[in-house]
């Protein structure tokens, strides 16, 4: 096992994670970026392999030359042993050791990766999470056909691979998120189907001050509504998918007409043929890090999980920040100015001088968090869908749970607690540890016991205690948590 030390370790290569790690290393301290991915940019901005294939960044990706820009810098200060790339460095692990942080990683995890992984250690004062969200997802008939696969699991096929899921796409779910997939699967020679949105965007007509502070965004989604109008793919609002069509493959969807409290209208059913259903209902955080620290959480607009900062950016715990979409999901504009913020928070913390002034960085965060939470607002999750799940529904694929599994656990075995479902009928067991059923079943346990989703719900699948896939033989190697020898740089 390796070590190595500096003064602050930022966890994840994203928007964020990139935007935290400039400005401190700007600001003097040393910084050490560790990311699972092979290169910069996190899921937003992922791109392919040398080598394969004409990639046109503009095409896929909105603020390419902010990266690019924040890239190049990075690189610069890289050469001058002030930052450290730590890229395809899976974090399964963060403690306390002393006076710093011990981040523990195995390098080399990737499965396009040969050989065995090496262990490593980080050894940081400070430490700024930055380690985004994942799909969320919710259960009905036929959902795990093959064939039916995330939104953010086509985008990144194709940002990643320059892949198209399939030949006729289906998008669906709720939120702006639903409207780059569609264009950019149509860009790139997939019929998109239909984009079948649950929400409608006129409710931001409810939200006249939020728009103004994020007019940027109007323009995008101009735009993307422009590309799909040209490429004739039919956007309908109010509708969801209601079951997934096949045996033992995709080969089309039923969808649903949404009443203005998410209830499907009798007699709109209508089937629309395809091969692929990309689908996605906002994102969860991901948080087995903070938790692992014990990082003080909180239920946001959208129901889900995240971590509780102040002015700073800084969580609970002393001596870690939390940026991006672990702080509530927003999008990389909202990520990048918060990992700005946490960064230079962190080198003030460090006893870096002359860190420039917040004032206009902290209101554009405002302006973009109140867009944020207006998104919320606008596109829901309907929770008459999850309402409307029937008995013999999937919920957990791993463990091959039903909604009425679920439901049984709740009324006849009085588990009113989602970590007691959890025990009683093993949803969240499996491969996945709750990461794609965890939000449908403590929304259900909470709708069977009649009350709102709690804290308690939603972290009963947000814990683990080992963030990655790790072997037993790695975790039996005595860790490095003390010094190294070398100071920070």
């Amino acid at each position: 096992m390796t070590g190595q030390r500096v003064d602050l370790a930022v966890v994840g290569a994203g928007p964020a994670g990139l935007a935290a790690a400039l400005a401190a290393a700007e600001a003097g301290v040393s910084v050490a970026i560790v990311d699972a991915g092979v290169r910069p940019g996190g899921q937003y901005w992922r791109s392919p392999d040398p080598g394969a294939g004409p990639f046109r960044p503009t095409t896929l990706h909105h603020g390419w030359r902010r990266f690019a820009t924040t890239d190049a810098r990075l690189t610069d200060l890289a050469g001058t042993g002030r930052v450290r790339r730590l890229a395809g460095h899976h974090v399964w692990s963060v403690v306390a050791a002393g006076d710093h942080w011990s981040v523990h990683c195995l390098r080399g995890a990737e499965p396009r990766q040969r050989g065995t992984p090496d262990p490593v250690t980080v050894h940081a004062r400070r430490l700024v999470l930055a380690t985004g969200a994942y799909d969320r997802q919710l259960p009905f008939p036929g959902w795990d056909l093959p064939g039916v696969i995330t939104a953010g699991g086509a985008q990144a096929l194709l940002k990643g691979n320059l892949v198209v899921a399939g030949r006729t796409v289906v998008v669906a779910g709720t939120g702006p998120f639903l409207l780059p997939v569609a264009d950019g699967l149509a860009r790139y020679g997939a019929r998109v189907a239909a984009v079948v949105e649950a929400n409608s965007p006129v409710g931001f007509a409810r939200h006249p001050g939020a728009l103004l502070g994020a007019v940027g965004k109007l323009g995008e989604a101009g735009g993307y509504a422009g590309r799909l109008l040209r490429h004739r793919v039919p956007v309908r609002h109010r509708h969801a998918v209601l079951r997934a069509l096949g045996t033992d493959q995709l080969t089309g969807v039923v969808v649903g007409r949404l009443d203005r409290a998410g209830r499907v209208r009798a007699g709109s059913e209508r089937r629309i043929a395809c091969d692929v259903l990309a689908v996605g209902w906002g994102f969860t955080p991901q948080l087995e890090l903070a938790l692992q620290l014990g990082c003080a959480t909180r239920v946001d607009v959208d129901q889900s999980l995240v971590l509780a900062v102040d002015d700073d950016q800084a969580t609970s715990v002393a001596g870690v920040w939390a940026a991006g979409e672990a702080t509530g999901v927003g999008g990389a504009d909202l990520a990048t100015v918060e990992g700005r913020i946490a960064g230079r928070a962190a080198a003030r913390s460090l006893g870096a001088e002359d860190v420039p002034d917040d004032r206009s960085t902290r209101r554009r965060r405002t302006a973009l968090r109140g867009f944020a939470t207006a998104m919320h607002q606008v596109y829901p999750v309907p929770s008459a869908l999850l309402a409307g799940c029937a008995d013999d529904t999937l919920v957990c694929r791993c463990e091959e749970v039903s909604a009425g599994r679920i439901r049984h656990a709740v009324t006849e075995l009085g588990a009113t607690e989602a970590r007691v479902v959890k025990l009683l009928a093993r949803p969240g067991m499996g491969w996945c540890q709750g990461r794609v059923c965890g939000f449908a079943t403590a929304c259900l346990t909470a709708r069977h016991a009649g009350r709102a989703v709690t804290e308690p719900d939603l972290r009963a699948f947000a814990e683990r205690p080992i963030a990655a896939p790790t072997s037993l033989g790695d975790l039996a190697t005595p860790p490095d948590d003390g010094h190294p020898d070398g100071e920070p740089a």
